[in-house]
C-alpha cells in the first residue's frame, strides 16, 4: 500500500485496543509541532544488494538507486543516525564477491549519515562471516545497546543456528534463526539496568509465529515485556509491512527494498521520537505510516 493513501477502516477496526494511529504521509509531517522531537532516524531494511539478474519479484541490481533515492530525501531530514535491519546484501558464489556487493552497497549507505548501525541478516552471512560483514561496515559487535539522547536502543543478533552456532559460510538453514542464551542473559542484564525509553532492532521477526520468526521469540519478548520500557520493535526479513501490539510493545515489520521494478517500488522510512515518549514512522514510497502515543 502506498504511503499516500488512507489505511482501510478495516485494518483499522483489527488493530484496536492498541494506541497505534495510522496517517497518510502528509498528514505525519503536520503533527510535528504537537510534541518536539527528540531524535530523527532512518530505517531501511532487505536491500540485497548484488550484481545479479532479477529473482522472481526481487530485483537486486535497482536497490542501488533506491538507496539513492533514500539518501537524498533522508539526508534532507537531518537524521541523528541510521539503522538497516539486514539483509544489506545478498548472497554471492564467494567471499571477495560478496565483499564487492557490501562495498558498493555500503559507499551509498554511508552517505546518509554518520552514526550508522547495522542489523545482521542471514543474507549478510551467506558467504561471509559475521567478523568478515562487521569488519567492512566499521562495526566490532553483532549484538549491541546503546544510547542517544533520552532514548536506549538495542540492536539484536539472530544468525544462530538452534546448536548456537554463528551463521556464516553457508552453514545454516535460514529458517532456523535463534537467539542464544548468552544473548538472552546480555538482553535481560542490559534491559535491567536501564531506566530510558527503549526501540529494538530486529531482523528476523519477533511477533510472527511463520517461517521469517526467530525460532525463540517467545524468550525475547517475555525479556522485554519485563523490563517495562521497551516501546517498540523494528523489524524485517519477510518483505512486508506488519504490525502487531503484543503486551504493550509495537511490533513494526518494514516492507523490503528488493522487493519490484521501478522506483515505485520503495520502501524506506524516517523514525521520529519524540519527547512525551511517542513514536512517529514516516513512510516513503511502498513503506506504510504508523504513530504510536505515549
Amino acid at each position: 500500500m502506498p504511503a499516500s493513501q488512507p489505511v482501510r477502516l478495516d485494518r483499522r477496526a483489527f488493530l484496536q485496543g492498541s494506541t497505534l494511529l495510522l496517517t497518510a504521509a502528509g498528514s505525519s509531517l503536520a503533527l510535528a509541532a504537537e510534541s518536539s522531537i527528540d531524535l530523527r532516524v532512518g530505517l531501511i531494511t532487505d536491500l540485497h544488494h548484488a550484481d545479479k539478474p532479477p529473482a522472481g519479484t526481487r530485483y537486486y541490481r535497482e536497490t542501488l538507486g533506491k538507496l539513492m533515492e533514500a539518501s537524498d530525501k533522508l539526508s534532507a531530514a537531518k537524521l541523528d543516525m541510521m539503522v538497516e535491519l539486514g539483509d544489506l546484501i545478498d548472497a554471492a558464489s564467494d567471499v571477495e564477491t560478496e565483499l564487492g556487493y557490501l562495498k558498493t552497497v555500503n559507499d551509498e549507505f554511508q552517505k546518509i549519515c554518520g552514526d550508522r548501525h547495522y542489523v545482521l541478516g542471514n543474507h549478510c552471512v551467506d558467504t561471509l562471516t559475521k567478523a568478515e560483514f562487521l569488519g567492512a561496515v566499521g562495526k566490532e559487535e553483532s549484538y549491541y545497546s546503546f544510547d542517544r539522547g533520552n532514548w536506549h536502543f538495542v540492536v539484536l543478533d539472530s544468525c544462530f543456528t538452534s546448536e548456537g552456532k554463528h551463521y556464516q559460510r553457508k552453514n545454516f538453514v535460514w529458517t532456523d534463526a535463534n537467539v542464544p542464551q548468552k544473548e538472552l542473559k546480555w538482553l535481560a542484564d542490559d534491559l535491567a539496568a536501564n531506566d530510558k525509553p527503549t526501540v529494538v532492532f530486529a531482523h528476523q521477526r519477533l511477533d510472527n509465529a511463520g517461517s521469517h520468526m526467530v525460532r525463540n521469540a517467545a524468550d525475547v519478548r517475555t525479556i522485554l515485556e519485563l523490563s517495562k520500557n521497551v516501546k517498540a520493535v523494528f523489524q524485517g526479513h519477510s518483505h512486508k509491512n506488519d504490525y502487531q501490539q503484543l503486551d504493550g510493545i509495537h511490533y513494526c515489520t518494514l516492507v523490503a527494498m528488493v522487493e519490484g521494478s521501478g522506483a515505485e517500488h520503495n520502501g524506506y522510512s524516517l523514525l521520529e521520537l519524540l519527547s512525551d515518549g511517542s513514536l512517529r514512522l514516516e513512510g516513503f514510497r511502498n513503506q506504510d505510516d504508523y504513530s504510536w502515543n505515549a
